[in-house]
Order: C-alpha cells, then structure tokens, then sequence
C-alpha cells in the first residue's frame, strides 16, 4: 500500500500523553490525526456523557480526513459497559468514520494473548470505581486479576502528572504476586510507556501499557495493510 496511513485519533480533551507516544512510536508513513472529546473529570459520568455528546461529533470530524483506521483512545470508558461494550462501541463507530476502529481494550487484550499471559498485576492511576471496571471487563476477557492498585487520581489533566519514576515507585509498592504472568498499566494518559523501560528491566514478567498495545497493533494492522 502506497502513501499515508491516516490514524484518525479520538482522544479526551484534557489528554496530553498517547499524541506524544503515537508521534514518537509509530513509523512513517503511519501519520496521527486526533479529534478531541471534552472530558475533565476521570469518573463513570464525565466519561458516559464523553461517549454519548462527543463520540458523535469526534466521529464527524475524523470521517473528513478519510482514515485508514480510527482509535478510540480512552482505556477506561471503554471497560464502563460490560464485555461486549468495545465491540458494540466500535461496530457503531466505523459507518460514522467509514473505516475499522480500534479500542485500547481490544489491544491490550491482542498483546497479552501475544504474550501468552493469564494471570494479571494491574496497575493504574484511577479511582476504585474506575479499577473495579478494568478488573471486570480483563476477568471477561479469559484473564484472572491476581491483584489492581491505584492512585486515586480522577481528574484527567492529572493522570499525566506522575513521572515515569513516580510510576516505577509506585509499581514497586504495589503488590504483584510471584504466580503473576505479566503487568499490564493502563490508561493512555499515564506516561507509563516511559516507564516500561525501567519496569521491564525491575520485574521478571512482560510488561503491558495501553499506549504501547496500540502501537503494536497499529504497526501491525499497517503491515497487513501494505
């Protein structure tokens, strides 16, 4: 395939992280185009009214730039609404954009199938509501949560403030048991990516980032492509 594949990006508002990890991981000529979607507040109702306001208008903008591909970029309102909520999500997405979408769930669970990975550490830097969703849309998915923390943080301009050290600190503390098959971070706000490096190197499992699975399943939806 020949020229630019066109991301289209659905991004929140206030999100300034996954922009700055797709520009700086995906290859050319893969090129990243976002529509923003107002959201300030990390909790189920800012994010519920985030999908039923702006997914809308984000989907009308992004369909003029003619995308080979759109992401939904938000890792937790997509955990809101039961299993099959991404896939729901993204089959009424795609007439709107005219082309396939991509949920960061739906990647994250991709790579760590990839990786042959059950048994999960999870961390984040929601609230307790916000986790208890992620728990139960990866349990939905075949993976078994051996253990979720996280920091608290629900207002969404302040998931990135956590540097990748605070990340690696925080990672440390929490509890990951030895029968744990991989760590998975999520959130596409979190500069958990930066992070991985040091992760990696720390613990003896794979480590999983939302924006870090998207970028592997783009490049290899690209290559399918080409």
């Amino acid at each position: 395939m020949s020229g630019t594949f066109r991301v289209g990006l659905m991004v929140p508002s206030s999100n300034t992280v996954m922009e700055v990890d797709l520009y700086r991981n995906l290859p050319p000529p893969i090129t990243v185009h976002p529509a923003r979607m107002y959201l300030e507040e990390t909790t189920p109702e800012g994010e519920r009214r985030m999908l039923t306001e702006e997914v809308p208008r984000a989907s009308g903008l992004l369909k003029t730039l003619r995308p080979h591909l759109v992401v939904f970029g938000c890792t937790s309102a997509g955990a809101l609404s039961g299993p099959n909520f991404c896939a729901e999500m993204n089959r009424e997405i795609g007439p709107m954009v005219g082309c396939p979408v991509l949920d960061i769930l739906t990647a994250v669970t991709e790579e760590l199938n990839r990786i042959g990975a059950r048994k999960l550490a999870v961390i984040t830097p929601y609230s307790p509501e916000l986790n208890r969703s992620i728990q139960s849309s990866l349990e939905a998915n075949g993976f078994q949560v051996l253990s979720i923390a996280g920091m608290g943080i629900t207002v969404n301009f302040d998931l990135a403030a956590p540097t990748p050290e605070e990340i690696f600190a925080f990672a440390q503390r929490s509890k990951i048991l030895p029968e744990t098959e991989a760590l998975f971070i999520s959130c596409t706000n979190f500069r958990a990516l930066e992070a991985r490096p040091s992760l990696q190197k720390h613990f003896p499992i794979p480590v999983v980032t939302s924006n870090q699975a998207v970028i592997e399943k783009i490049k290899r939806i690209y290559l399918g492509r080409a």
